[in-house]
């Protein structure tokens, strides 16, 4: 039996609200019980700062992955669908790309799509979706304040205060929730890198 350390890292978090979308990821790289590193950069702009990326899963696969998408994104103008349905085909069909263990998240103003070494395109019903150790938490997170956001600013609306800048938005919704994955998932740490768009 082969005994290899499992190198574990990574929540992201994808939030969308009020026409705004923010993603979320710690720092921390994690190799056994070892943290290697707790500044990584796993969430990026691109595409002139139009889309966001994130990555969970091995590191260098993510980043062969990440790269890749880059080049989907330019090759198809800017269209996410089509950009990441393409790199889900090829991540399913390629020799060597079929390997790659990670996961991405990319976003656009129009929309968030999780994608997998499966195959799968996912969009999800959700305001929020989540990747990585520590996804679960920050998505439960980003979901309650997501709502409570929500009943709150109708109650002001049903005051008549129509100021919702006392709310949280969507950068705010990303990185409080990944504060609260952070204090639940070891392989999470409160070195947050947010982009929004």
């Amino acid at each position: 039996m082969e005994n290899r350390m499992k190198i574990r890292s990574t929540t992201v978090l994808v939030v969308r609200k009020d026409g705004r979308v923010a993603m979320a990821g710690d720092g921390q790289v994690t190799m056994g019980q070892t943290v290697m590193k707790s500044n990584a950069r796993k969430v990026r702009s691109i595409y002139g700062g139009k889309v966001l990326c994130g990555f969970a899963g091995a590191t260098a696969d993510a980043f062969a992955l990440l790269e890749h998408f880059e080049v989907k994104i330019q090759e198809y103008g800017g269209d996410l669908t089509r950009a990441a349905v393409e790199l889900a085909k090829d991540w399913r069909t390629d020799k060597i790309l079929r390997k790659l263990e990670a996961m991405l998240l990319v976003a656009d103003a129009k929309k968030s799509l999780l994608l997998s070494g499966t195959g799968d395109v996912v969009d999800p019903a959700e305001d929020a979706v989540a990747i990585g150790s520590g996804g679960p938490y920050a998505y439960a997170a980003a979901l309650a304040y997501l709502e409570a956001s929500r009943e709150f600013e109708r109650k002001l609306a049903d005051k008549g205060i129509a100021d919702g800048s006392v709310a949280f938005g969507a950068a705010d919704i990303a990185r409080k929730s990944l504060e609260i994955a952070g204090n639940i998932c070891i392989y999470t740490n409160d070195r947050i890198v947010v982009e929004e768009i």
